[in-house]
C-alpha cells in the first residue's frame, strides 16, 4: 500500500500509523483494559507457540517479556488506535503485534525496528497461529472478566456487607411502609435494609454468572473459525495460560465459529451488569426519597451533608451520590443497549464473524468501570454516614391510618375501612378516633395497634 510515515519516537508500524489516520472518529482510544489483556494474550500464544515447537524459544522468550510489559500497562501511549475503527478489532491486534514486535527486537539487540532482519515479525512470530478474527473477541472476554473479577465483584461485596450490617444494627427501629407511594403498613428498617443487602448479594452472584460466560475464549479458530494456519492444541495450551496469569478459569471455546460468528455470551454478561443496575437504582432512589424534606417530606433518613446543595437557596442540601447512582446506571442501561445492537444478525454479526467489537469492550468496560466506582462511592460517601430519624418514624407511624389493618380481624374490612376514612375526615388518628368512639378496651387496642407485632407473620 506504500511507504507510511511513522513518528520517530513510536513503537508501532505502518498498520498502526494507517488506522491512526484513517479513524479520527472518537479521538478515545481502546480501554487499556483491552490493550493489557492482549498483552497477557500475546505472552500466553508465544508461550504456547514455544511449548508445541512452531516458535523458537529465543524469539518466544523477548516476545514474552515485551508482552508482560505491555500487560503491565507499561506501554499505553503506544496504543492510539480509535475505538471505532475496523469491527474485527484488526487495527488494535496489528498494534499489539507491531509494538510488541518492536519491544522484542529492542531486547534483542537489533534496535527500534517493527521488522528487524533475523528478529521478531509482528505476523510471522507475535501473531503466530493467530487472526484478528479470534485475537480480538478473546482479549475483550479477558478485560472484561477480569475487571469483574478483581474490581467489580469486591466493591459488590464491600456495598452488600455495608447494606447487611446495617440492616442488622436498624431491626428495632420501626417505620411506614409505603406501596404506590401511599402509606401502608410498619416494617422495620432493618427489613427493608435487609431487601437491599440482598439485591447486593444476588448482584456478586451475577456478577460470577457474567464471568462465567466469558470464560470460553475463541483464540485457536484463526480466521473463520476453523483454525487453518494454527496446532490443533493451541487453543487449549493458550487459555490455559491465561488461566494462570488471571486466576480465571478460561477455557477453548467449545465451537469456534459460534465464538467468532456471535458475541451472544458478551450479550448475556452486559444484560447481568444491567440488572446490577437496576438494583442500585432501587436502593439509591429509595433512600434519596427516604432522606426528603427535611420538613416538608418523608425525612426518616438523615443523609450526610457532603456538599452544599444550590447556589441560590442558602442551606439546601441534596441527594447528590444517589443522583450520581441513579447517572451511572442510565449509561450502563444505554451500553447495554449498544452491546446488544452489537452483537444484532445483520449488525454486528455477519456470517463468520462479528464486526462490531470495538465498540462493544469500549462499553462493556466502561459499565464495568462505572459501577465498580458508584458502588465504591455509594459506600464511602453515603452508606457508611447515613442515619435513622428513628423520631420521625415513629410520627408517622402514629399518623397512618393503614394502622387500622391489624384491627380488620376483629372488626371487618368494611368496618376498618369506614374507620380510615372517618379518622382521615377528623384529623385523628386511629387510636384516638376508636378510643373516642369506645369500640375497644385500650388494652386490646394497644395490644392490636403494636407496630413491632405488624412486622411479623401471625
Amino acid at each position: 500500500m506504500g511507504e507510511m510515515q511513522v513518528p520517530a519516537d513510536a513503537l508501532w508500524g505502518a498498520s498502526t500509523q494507517r488506522a491512526v489516520e484513517n479513524f479520527p472518529v472518537a479521538h478515545q482510544p481502546v480501554p487499556a483494559q483491552v490493550i493489557h489483556a492482549f498483552g497477557h494474550l500475546k505472552a500466553a500464544c508465544a508461550q504456547a507457540n514455544g511449548a508445541l515447537g512452531k516458535l523458537d524459544r529465543k524469539l518466544a522468550e523477548p516476545i514474552i517479556a515485551a508482552s508482560d510489559a505491555v500487560a503491565r500497562g507499561e506501554h499505553d501511549a503506544h496504543f492510539p488506535v480509535d475505538i471505532y475503527q475496523t469491527g474485527s478489532g484488526t487495527s488494535t491486534n496489528m498494534n499489539a503485534n507491531e509494538v510488541i514486535a518492536t519491544l522484542a527486537n529492542e531486547k534483542l539487540g537489533l534496535g527500534r525496528s517493527v521488522k528487524a532482519q533475523g528478529g521478531v515479525h509482528p505476523n510471522d512470530h507475535v501473531n503466530m497461529g493467530q487472526s484478528s478474527n479470534d485475537t480480538f473477541p478473546t482479549a475483550m472476554h479477558i478485560a472484561a472478566a477480569t475487571a469483574m473479577e478483581h474490581q467489580l465483584k469486591p466493591a459488590l461485596e464491600r456495598l452488600h456487607k455495608t447494606l447487611l450490617k446495617q440492616s442488622r444494627d436498624w431491626d428495632d427501629i420501626i417505620k411506614i411502609g409505603r406501596t404506590h407511594l401511599m402509606d401502608a403498613t410498619p416494617i422495620r428498617v432493618g427489613q427493608v435494609f435487609s431487601g437491599y443487602a440482598e439485591q447486593t448479594g444476588l448482584a456478586v452472584g451475577r456478577a460470577n454468572k457474567a464471568i462465567h460466560a466469558l470464560c470460553d475464549l475463541a483464540i485457536g479458530g484463526t480466521a473463520v473459525g476453523t483454525g487453518i494456519n494454527t496446532h490443533v492444541d493451541f487453543g487449549k495450551t493458550v487459555a490455559e495460560q491465561l488461566s494462570q496469569r488471571t486466576g480465571i478459569a478460561f477455557c477453548e471455546a467449545a465451537n469456534h465459529p459460534e465464538a467468532q460468528a456471535a458475541k451472544d455470551a458478551f450479550v448475556e454478561a452486559s444484560g447481568c451488569l444491567k440488572t446490577i443496575a437496576v438494583s442500585l437504582s432501587k436502593m439509591a432512589n429509595d433512600i434519596r426519597h427516604h432522606g426528603s424534606g427535611p420538613r416538608c417530606e418523608i425525612f426518616e433518613l438523615k443523609m450526610p451533608e457532603i456538599q452544599p446543595g444550590s447556589s441560590i437557596m442558602p442551606g439546601k442540601v441534596n441527594p447528590v451520590i444517589c443522583e450520581s447512582v441513579m447517572q451511572v446506571c442510565c449509561r450502563v442501561i444505554g451500553n447495554d443497549a449498544t452491546i446488544t445492537t452489537a452483537a444484532l444478525g445483520g449488525v454486528g454479526s455477519i456470517f463468520e464473524l462479528n464486526v462490531a467489537m470495538p465498540v462493544m469492550a469500549d462499553a462493556m468496560i466502561e459499565s464495568i468501570t462505572l459501577l465498580t466506582n458508584v458502588s465504591n462511592v455509594f459506600v464511602d460517601k453515603l452508606l457508611l454516614g447515613l442515619q435513622v430519624n428513628a423520631k420521625r418514624c415513629t410520627e408517622l407511624i402514629d399518623q397512618s391510618l393503614m394502622m387500622v389493618t391489624s384491627l380488620a380481624p376483629e372488626v371487618g374490612y368494611d368496618n376498618a375501612a369506614k374507620l380510615a376514612k372517618q379518622a382521615f375526615e377528623q384529623g385523628k388518628t386511629i387510636r384516638e378516633l376508636v378510643l373516642a368512639e369506645g369500640l375497644m378496651p385500650e388494652a386490646r387496642l394497644s395490644e392490636l395497634l403494636d407496630p413491632r407485632s405488624m412486622t411479623e407473620p401471625g
